[in-house]
């Protein structure tokens, strides 16, 4: 229902084969390329802001290009670029990105692959992933410091050339090496692109960063290579047989790219590398020693499709433990109840839910209560009509239950802002004159901002935050606030300060301060939130117990310094506006 941005994709294929075994075999020489378009729109779900991708022709005589990028914005980005691409793009290394910005920042100049150029083909560098450092300010002093000026200040950019920094040494290690064994002109080149150990290049540059990520990049030189966080943030699967290495942000990608079974790919492991060289002979390197596994969450909740045979399955767990919430919200009446969903990300979830309900021997009244319009012009007016349109973007089944009779159960797979339902959901779900609408979430209360990888920094933004600071008001307990504050600034590392604001109420004081927030003006019906517990979430998702979203519990320092600084920047915005 309220989209959050959503996580960057990776795709990346290595050919090990002469471009003629795929001519011959598949019958065509754009094999590489045909894959990487499928694995690309298979993950569109993972990035409608821009996309890119990546090429490097192992085989380009001297004296024409070798490496190639092509780069689009906007939804229809991935088409746009296979579209620019011709036989020249004919190699054996390809990468592709997907992006959703986890910043403000917008334009060409920000969607991967970012390319480092240089004369020499082991030195140039094209890299991108799916990331959110939370220490650049600490990586881009540490490059300054070495006597680098880099062009734009972002993650992406630092990235790049701090690694490409570290590719340079290992050249120029190499390239003494070959000196000293009295090698001279192209026998060095030889020597250099042989012998490079990508390995040596991300044992000095990861070890600099803080956050989530999967790193993928190329070298001119043939050398492919991804790299996933320690903590298991972010994820990674790969495939390897003796025609290709591919690796992707999902496993239902590569499965059915490639026609594959679940037990063909392999998950990536947190700190681990796969690195490809240029012979095509590839191995698992560990980059970084492993952490405390803190995969995300959010990623089987929402971010991933659900097409994936373990997602699938926990998504509807996520349903049916909310049996019990739910039955006891409309008093067991489930004659006189109708049960729905919205958005479709949260239908597998209400399969779940419908299945608890059923198993509890009821029969269960199932309507397409909500239906999504096609997206309103809004832009083109302002003000009051521009949040009337807005209000419209969804619309009901009108007569789907019995009015001032039937309970209306709708099921989320998230409730973050608040705005959809204040502004349009409830307002015409009140149309339908419900005896109650139960508004049901198969995540917990999402209380903490992401640091690794979603545009979701400010506390503010987030329902479950307004309703705590408006019942600590409401309460008398002010002092918690400027002691929170006091905290946050003089011990920003210590831990997550913001918890504290929490402690002093239940889950149920802050739902119904929720619902008081959300409950537009004339709205008849009364309304009930059921949100998942946090007991509920780990046992539906055991192996991916990354909940910082909902718990605070940040895995990485960065991530506990940026959340402290959020409550900063928030009470002192808020002291701006008094003094206005």
């Amino acid at each position: 229902m309220e989209q959050l941005k959503h996580e960057c994709g990776v795709a990346m294929i290595r050919l090990l084969k002469p471009l003629e075994y795929y001519e011959q075999k598949y019958g065509t020489r754009k094999y590489g390329l045909d894959k990487l378009y499928l694995m690309m729109e298979k993950q569109h779900n993972r990035g409608q802001e821009g996309a890119g991708m990546a090429c490097v022709n192992l085989d380009a005589p001297v004296g024409e290009e070798y490496m190639f990028r092509e780069r689009a914005e906007g939804k229809d980005a991935i088409t746009e670029i296979f579209k620019r691409v011709d036989d020249t793009y004919n190699g054996q290394l390809f990468m592709g990105h997907l992006r959703y910005s986890t910043t403000d920042k917008k334009g060409l100049q920000y969607i991967h692959p970012f390319l480092r150029r240089n004369n020499w083909r082991a030195k140039n560098l094209c890299l991108c992933g799916n990331f959110n450092m939370t220490n650049i300010d600490e990586v881009f002093e540490h490059l300054t410091q070495q006597g680098q000026s880099p062009r734009i200040y972002g993650d992406s950019y630092i990235t790049l050339e701090l690694m490409g920094h570290r590719l340079d040494r290992e050249v120029e290690r190499l390239y003494g090496d070959a000196h000293m064994k009295g090698l001279r002109g192209i026998y060095i080149t030889r020597y250099i692109e042989d012998n490079i150990q990508i390995g040596n290049v991300l044992q000095t540059t990861m070890p600099h960063f803080d956050g989530g990520y999967v790193m993928c990049g190329l070298t001119g030189s043939g050398e492919m290579f991804a790299v996933r966080d320690p903590w298991g943030i972010r994820p990674a699967f790969y495939y390897q047989d003796d025609e290709v290495v591919v690796l992707a942000s999902e496993r239902p990608v590569i499965q059915t790219t490639f026609d594959l079974d679940i037990d063909d790919i392999y998950e990536l492991q947190p700190g681990q590398s796969l690195i490809v060289n240029k012979d095509g002979e590839w191995h698992l390197e560990q980059i970084l020693p492993a952490r405390k596994s803190h995969s995300c969450s959010f990623e089987r909740i929402y971010f991933s499709r659900g097409s994936d045979q373990s997602i699938y399955q926990e998504r509807k767990r996520l349903g049916e433990q909310l049996t019990p919430a739910v039955m006891h919200a409309i008093g067991g009446d489930v004659a006189h109840t109708v049960f729905s969903y919205i958005p479709n990300t949260a239908e597998v979830a209400f399969y779940g839910l419908t299945d608890g309900v059923r198993r509890l021997n009821h029969e269960v009244r199932i309507e397409k209560v909500v239906w999504k319009d096609i997206k309103l012009r809004t832009f083109i007016t302002e003000g009051a009509e521009r949040n009337d349109l807005a209000a419209h973007v969804y619309d009901i089944t009108y007569g789907s239950l019995q009015p001032h009779e039937d309970h209306l159960v709708v099921i989320d797979d998230s409730i973050v802002r608040g705005t959809t339902l204040k502004e349009s959901i409830f307002k015409i779900l009140d149309r339908l004159h419900p005896k109650k609408i139960v508004m049901v979430s198969s995540s917990p209360q999402i209380r903490y901002p992401d640091y690794y990888g979603i545009d979701m920094s400010r506390l503010e933004e987030l329902c479950a935050f307004r309703a705590t600071v408006a019942l600590i008001k409401e309460r008398g307990l002010q002092r918690l606030l400027s002691d929170t504050y006091r905290a946050c600034k003089i011990q920003p590392l210590a831990r997550n300060h913001v918890c504290d604001i929490y402690a002093p109420f239940t889950v149920d004081d802050i739902n119904r301060k929720i619902v008081e927030l959300l409950r537009p003006e004339g709205m008849c019906a009364p309304i009930e939130l059921v949100f998942q517990s946090i007991e509920g979430l780990h046992e539906a998702c055991p192996n991916h117990p990354g909940d910082w979203y909902f718990t605070g519990q940040y895995p990485t320092p960065g991530g506990v310094r940026l959340v402290n600084q959020a409550f900063v920047n928030y009470m002192e915005r808020m002291e701006k506006e008094i003094v206005r």
